[in-house]
């Protein structure tokens, strides 16, 4: 692919992967992903984060396209996980930049790396500017956003802004631009991306946000380190606005069951308890561990606020991709749910005491008791998952109404 020219003199000169499907080791990206680096062309010409190792030699090859690598003044690492910054070596050794910008942050993460002996390196203060000639250059710390090196290059005359891993989406398609792309599609990778990787910082999130506003930033232009660039007003409004209404987590009236099963019991029970959502005409997805990656299952957790999980009891605790699951989901901190859990069992039954017990270390509201029966569920049993599920979808009808 060739270079993309955003603006007058600022480059698009990542690369795509279009062959990943396992990103970082622990989410899936089913549709590949990208890694997006810029050139801005000037009096100083600067190049902002590159690509992860293996895509390198790619990504020389494109932006000497539009300018010889020796020729790059100035190198900006907005982050330095490796998909960003594995390439980062290879390009300080080609270009012989004059800088190499980052954060404080990130000078102990390019160190960590990187033998930086003899690099130019320059550490930037938050809200510090940087002229390229003419155009100037702000830098934003956003730490913990999701790496506490990250950081935002603002450029103030093209109100153009590179932000790292924030408003990014695994998305391989061959196009640049989010207003080329279907939205519900893009709205899909967008909150794959968030409930998988952002979420923890939520509330950095809307810091990050406010403080944007406090320093006038109004990019209408948003250029994000993976995935497609938001490059109209309107679009950086929307991605914006959607990065605020997933921050906030306000309840949906909309609830997922995922659950694990041996004998199919527990998995009568799921069937049952989503028959009494459906009652309160609250929608609902069904997802069984056994057919669906812990990933996709977060990323569904987006827009619901009500999860209700099952397991059998096995060796007096619960499932391991029921284990697996509930531990993902805590790290990932989801605020602003209600919750239950249901289950069979032969022997002892301590698999809901668990399960109640992991809801509400994630303080997931539980206005109903566990339910659960021994061996195959009786008629009281099914009963009991019905009500469940009708009593966890009426709190959660009346929660959406406040």
């Amino acid at each position: 692919m060739l270079p993309v020219e955003l603006k007058k003199d600022i480059f698009w000169v990542g690369v795509e992967d279009f062959g990943r499907r396992d990103f970082h080791g622990y989410s899936l990206a089913p549709r590949g992903t990208t890694y997006n680096a810029y050139l801005l062309k000037d009096r100083k010409n600067v190049l902002f984060d590159t690509v992860d190792a293996q895509a390198a030699a790619a990504m020389l090859e494109r932006l000497e396209q539009v300018l010889p690598a020796s020729k790059v003044d100035y190198i900006v690492a907005n982050h330095l996980e490796p998909d960003h910054a594995g390439a980062l070596a290879y390009m300080v050794e080609r270009c012989r930049p004059e800088k190499v910008f980052c954060s404080a942050a990130g000078l102990k993460s390019m160190a960590g790396h990187f033998d930086i002996s003899g690099w130019p390196v320059q550490t930037v203060q938050n809200g510090e500017t940087i002229s390229a000639g003419l155009r100037n250059i702000r830098f934003v710390e956003t730490r913990m956003l999701h790496w506490p090196d990250s950081m935002f290059s603002y450029i103030l005359e093209e109100k153009l802004l590179i932000s790292g891993d924030a408003f990014g989406q695994n998305l391989a398609s061959g196009c640049r631009y989010a207003d080329e792309t279907d939205r519900a599609l893009l709205v899909q990778a967008i909150e794959e991306y968030y409930y998988n990787i952002v979420l923890p910082f939520s509330s950095q999130v809307l810091k990050t946000l406010d403080l944007a506003a406090e320093l006038k930033l109004e990019p209408e232009i948003i250029a994000p380190d993976h995935g497609l660039i938001f490059r109209r007003p309107e679009d950086a409004a929307f991605i914006l606005d959607k990065y605020r209404e997933l921050a906030l987590q306000r309840p949906r009236k909309k609830a997922l069951v995922f659950y694990d099963t041996m004998w199919r019991s527990t998995e009568r029970l799921a069937g049952t308890a989503a028959e009494g959502l459906d009652k309160c005409r609250v929608p609902c997805r069904v997802m069984s561990l056994k057919n669906h990656h812990h990933s996709e299952v977060m990323t569904e957790l987006a827009g619901c606020g009500a999860v209700i999980v099952g397991s059998p009891t096995h060796n007096n605790g619960v499932l391991p991709q029921v284990s697996a699951m509930l531990t993902y989901m805590k790290g990932l901190r989801p605020l602003n749910r209600l919750g239950g859990t249901f289950g069979s069992y032969g022997w002892s039954g301590e698999a809901q005491k668990h399960i109640a017990e992991a809801l509400e270390a994630m303080k997931v509201e539980q206005p109903v008791s566990p339910v659960k029966c021994l061996f195959k569920p009786k008629t009281g049993d099914l009963a009991a998952a019905f009500a469940l599920g009708e009593q966890i979808g009426a709190a959660l009808t009346a929660r959406c109404r406040e």
